[in-house]
């Protein structure tokens, strides 16, 4: 059977539905109402998103654009987003990046370390409450797909969350169960222009070589596979939420840094999932599967009071002080 598909307003009903899970809006007598952030490129994404947040919160929305300085079409994506949040009473918020990928960093990667960095500082400018992003279900499908190709844990199969923070903002994707035809309809609906990005079609980018060959082939071999990869993202995401609890507990336990031989009375499971937590938590680093095998192997090993751990992860090490593992940058 083919699902229907969702109403235009699904829309706005989706962003109602995230201000009500994930955002506090019983504001006290007095207090100003929170400023809700909109990332918007001028696509349709983000356009249909932009709408359906103002009918949440007219009157306290700002969009926030980042112009990466990648291509020669950026220039328009400004002007048509301009041109929308002053037809529609919006003010916008711009900032100009150099999003340049460093020596074998992805284009994709550093476009997207470089906007979020943006935005966030755009937000914090703006004094908003949170930054509302416009990825969809399909976009969610495209994650996952990806994080199977690269052989990703727990944490890669849950792909993207609807909320998370970074560089100190809080950022919410209340479209991830919508796919990307309803937000076109509402934007049509709403007799909207979009611009459309042309390196979309670029197949040299990994995103539009899943979307243009690996998604068409999923669909026949599997008609309507999308929810179902979108539930076992869900079960990925409670599955990932349990481990971190249980290794919010063990790092009680064997404290923070942790004690070498408090570590070793826990399976090596549990060993894996608490170091992770805590160099993650700690260091904001994360060790590959090889660096986590290694360190645990010498931690494992180490039985004598001379015995020493020395292994590199990200930009610094860890290592062996006295009785607990250290995490050291390097300078």
């Amino acid at each position: 059977m083919i699902a229907r598909p969702a109403p235009p307003d699904a829309c706005e009903k989706a962003v109602g539905d995230w201000c009500g899970q994930f955002l506090r809006t019983d504001n006290r007598a007095g207090e100003e109402a929170p400023c809700m952030a909109v990332a918007y490129s001028a696509g349709a994404d983000s356009t249909a998103l932009l709408l359906a947040v103002q009918r949440q919160w007219r009157g306290r929305v700002v969009a926030l654009h980042v112009h990466h300085g990648l291509q020669a079409a950026a220039d328009d994506f400004e002007a048509r987003a301009q041109a929308l949040c002053a037809s529609l009473g919006i003010e916008l918020h711009s900032a100009r990046l150099d999003a340049t990928p460093s020596p074998g960093q992805s284009p994709e990667d550093a476009a997207r370390i470089a906007r979020y960095g943006a935005l966030a500082q755009l937000a914090q400018q703006a004094g908003a409450a949170c930054v509302l992003l416009g990825q969809h279900a399909d976009d969610q499908v495209e994650t996952l797909l990806l994080a199977l190709s690269r052989g990703a844990g727990l944490p890669g199969l849950a792909a993207m969350p609807g909320r998370f923070m970074r560089h100190g903002m809080c950022f919410g994707r209340p479209f991830l169960d919508l796919p990307g035809a309803t937000l076109r309809a509402y934007v049509t609906s709403q007799s909207v222009a979009f611009v459309t990005d042309p390196t979309n079609a670029d197949e040299r980018y990994t995103r539009n070589r899943i979307r243009a060959v690996l998604s068409p082939a999923w669909e026949r071999c599997f008609p309507g596979y999308r929810p179902m990869l979108l539930r076992s993202a869900r079960h990925a995401a409670q599955a990932q939420s349990l481990l971190e609890d249980l290794a919010r507990l063990d790092l009680e336990r064997v404290g923070s840094p942790p004690s070498i031989a408090a570590l070793q009375t826990l399976a090596r499971e549990r060993q894996a999932n608490v170091v992770r937590y805590w160099l993650r938590t700690s260091a904001q680093v994360a060790p590959s599967a090889a660096q986590l095998g290694e360190l645990l192997d010498q931690v494992g090993c180490c039985t004598t009071r001379g015995h020493s751990i020395w292994l590199k992860v990200a930009n610094g090490f860890v290592c062996r002080s006295g009785d607990r593992l250290v995490y050291r940058p390097s300078i």
